[in-house]
């Protein structure tokens, strides 16, 4: 028996709220989706398991038929859903009686299928919004191959554990990132799309094989994920213009996919003049944060020898300290910055006193 397990897919969210890939990212979600089916009915599998929160929150009775209508296209795929708590279960939920094809089953609440053609059965416990726990139903010892669908976050929440489980597989759904667990016995799919930054790295679905006597025979994760969320960090020094980095970013982001979204820091020592602008990268690539935490290479010691008893020596003996925060650092360096060019400005300076490099 050949299965293919999913979950946490939250249709209907829109990742990245605000950006202009924002709807992209929702539409993202549904092809994946559709993929997924695709790739089930494609490699001949005989299930797919959606273990909770298929979608982003209470779905629309339009939500019900798209979902419906891809499952249903694959005929010939036996296709079983529980609910999670993104889901949100209600009393007035469009979930309630609405017809689903003859090669869905929807778990809700907790019950349990047979399917005779292949010897199999499933148990799934669906969560409604308010539920803490649940039970698992005694399992008669009758040579059947069972199947369990849960969702919740933590493995300590199990109903059952996995290692002395009656049950060949246990497909887990509720947590983000991926884990399997017992030698392959249970896993956590983790979602077939990343939905925000913390959620890097592949993101899939896990593709099994159950032998006739119950056994797992293989358990193998296959990448489905559109975009990933991908962290750049660049390193700088006084020499490094604003044009060279962002050409050597742009590279960067070219090399790994500009369907990515791409959180950046910038680190090291910059040269005093130089401002680091990312205004066309962003426009032009999926750029989700900059965080500059470069710092400007300023010679303090020979800055306040030159500036004893005016306001640049007197700012630098207010605000500099041992083992400054960030927040405290830029603030220093911004404020030498203004003093320098208001003292340029007025034409007390040379142009060499704002450089003041070490």
């Amino acid at each position: 028996m050949k299965f293919i397990h999913t979950g946490d897919i939250c249709w209907g969210y829109a990742p990245d709220a605000g950006t202009r890939w924002s709807r992209e990212r929702s539409r993202d979600i549904r092809e994946t989706f559709a993929d997924i089916v695709g790739r089930a009915r494609d490699t001949s599998a005989d299930f797919l398991f959606i273990s909770g929160n298929l979608f982003a929150g209470q779905p629309l009775s339009s939500d019900l038929r798209d979902v419906n209508a891809i499952l249903a296209s694959a005929p010939r795929l036996r296709t079983v859903i529980i609910a999670g708590t993104r889901d949100r279960i209600t009393p007035s939920s469009a979930f309630h009686g609405f017809s689903w094809a003859p090669n869905v089953t929807f778990l809700y609440p907790d019950s349990t299928v047979y399917f005779e053609d292949l010897h199999t059965e499933v148990t799934g416990i669906s969560l409604s919004e308010d539920q803490a726990d649940a039970t698992v139903p005694p399992v008669a010892d009758d040579g059947r191959i069972r199947i369990l669908l849960e969702c919740g976050e933590e493995e300590s929440s199990l109903p059952v554990s996995p290692e002395n489980s009656p049950y060949a597989y246990i497909a887990l759904g509720g947590r983000r990132r991926r884990e399997v667990l017992s030698g392959g016995r249970a896993a956590f799919c983790g979602g077939p799309e990343p939905l925000s930054r913390e959620d890097t790295g592949e993101y899939g679905i896990y593709c099994g094989e159950i032998g006739a006597d119950g056994g797992l025979i293989s358990l193998q994760f296959t990448p489905m994920q559109k975009a990933q969320y991908i962290s750049l960090t660049a390193r700088v020094t006084p020499a490094t213009t604003a044009r060279e980095l962002e050409d050597a970013l742009g590279e960067e982001i070219r090399k790994k996919g500009t369907d990515n979204i791409y959180l950046i820091r910038i680190l090291g020592k910059r040269h005093p003049d130089e401002v680091f602008t990312f205004d066309m990268l962003q426009l032009r690539y999926r750029i989700l944060d900059v965080e500059d935490l470069s710092e400007p290479q300023y010679d303090m010691s020979a800055l306040f020898a030159e500036h004893p008893g005016d306001m640049i020596g007197f700012y630098i003996r207010a605000m500099q300290k041992p083992d400054m925060s960030p927040v405290e650092k830029k603030a220093l360096y911004d404020g030498i910055r203004a003093l320098l060019l208001s003292r340029e400005k007025d034409g007390g300076a040379e142009r060499g006193d704002l450089h003041a490099l070490s």
